[in-house]
């Protein structure tokens, strides 16, 4: 009997988890897990509410308090789900490169021109440099525990973190398309100066060539520049939030609208979920709120089709969850994920369990 069979017999998934334990109080070390959590504690560029880069570390924190029984993949903690430890100076940067940054944002808020400032220009350049670097590392780290056999999910931190995680899913796959929740279209190029900005993630995706296809779903704020860019590109689809609601006012059911928005997609799919494509109330905290947004249950009943339909799930990303006083924006985000390892286990042929039905 292997030995982690033998931490299966031995576990009692009903008890609280133990606080020494890894995510959800799981036993498994990584070895003996089918899943790793790789955590990004990063959000050098942002530009309005902060907090995303402890956002991992609350998801771990409220992980366990969540029950292993989930409906619809009652057996997914036996897979094992294992939580990375990110390198130190991944959160060091972060915080060291985000008070660089802020100087910048309140120049260009007051209508400076950053190349007039020297020095400003020169800690810009460096930001760049530090987040190609991070990116270098994330991709690095992805190919590491894919080579294992891992299926890797990608926490952050801000939008910016999955880049390397897309330039790694680019080297295991000839194309492949990216289901992307969220409020915002992220398609700016170089927010604020930032070639590496959170609002510029799908923007910077469209430059890798594996890409073919961006499915956005929950939009309900961009600019000028991102529609032209939508516009001009055969790769990008937006079903946006008021379109959506519209739809649904008018007859339309959300599993129809499912089933359209996987119809768009190739054959091979990442999902990227940025916390704030869901109404607020799951996540008060998160960096740039917008009214509106999906409920939980759509969000959820949307990745479950995607789980059981013919599309090949290649890797997925969570990220924008940032804590507030109380854990509840970390337990959104832990339940979600757990959904979200449930989803990527079962559509890879993985034993998840059956639903349970009352």
């Amino acid at each position: 009997m292997s030995t982690k069979q033998k931490k299966i017999d031995n576990f009692d998934p009903s008890q609280p988890g133990l606080a020494d334990a890894n995510i959800y109080g799981l036993p498994f070390n990584a070895e003996e897990s089918d899943i790793v959590i790789l955590p990004i504690p990063w959000e050098v560029t942002v530009s309005y509410g902060a907090g995303a880069s402890e956002g991992p570390e609350a998801i771990l924190e409220a992980s366990f308090q969540v029950d292993l029984l989930h409906q619809e993949f009652p057996e997914l903690w036996k897979l094992g789900i294992h939580f990375d430890e990110a390198p130190e100076q991944w959160s060091a940067n972060s915080e060291k490169f985000k008070g660089l940054a802020q100087p910048i944002i309140e120049a260009l808020e007051n209508g400076e021109d950053i190349e007039t400032f020297p020095v400003l220009q020169s800690d810009l350049d460096k930001i760049n440099k530090a987040c190609k670097q991070l990116n270098s590392e994330v991709k690095e780290r992805t190919l590491f525990w894919q080579n294992q056999g891992k299926k890797v999910i990608l926490l952050g931190g801000d939008h910016s973190t999955p880049l390397g995680y897309y330039q790694a899913l680019a080297e295991k796959n000839n194309s492949f398309g990216i289901l992307h929740f969220d409020a915002h279209m992220d398609l700016r190029k170089a927010y604020e100066g930032f070639t590496y900005s959170h609002a510029s993630i799908m923007y910077n995706a469209l430059q890798i060539p594996q890409i073919e296809k961006i499915v956005q779903v929950g939009i309900r704020d961009f600019s000028e520049g991102e529609v032209e860019v939508v516009q001009s590109s055969k790769k990008v689809i937006v079903h946006t939030d008021t379109d959506l609601k519209a739809a649904a006012f008018e007859g339309k059911t959300w599993k129809q609208q499912c089933d359209e928005i996987l119809n768009e997609l190739p054959q091979n799919v990442c999902v990227s979920f940025d916390i704030d494509a869901l109404y607020r109330w799951y996540c008060p905290n998160t960096g740039t709120p917008v009214p509106g947004g999906l409920s939980y249950e759509q969000a959820a009943y949307l990745l479950s089709r995607l789980a059981a339909s013919d599309k090949n799930i290649i890797g997925m990303d969570l990220v924008e969850v940032a804590p507030g006083e109380d854990d509840w924006d970390g337990n959104v985000g832990a339940r979600l994920l757990f959904h979200m390892c449930g989803v990527f286990a079962k559509n890879n042929g993985l034993t998840v369990g059956e639903k349970i039905i009352f």
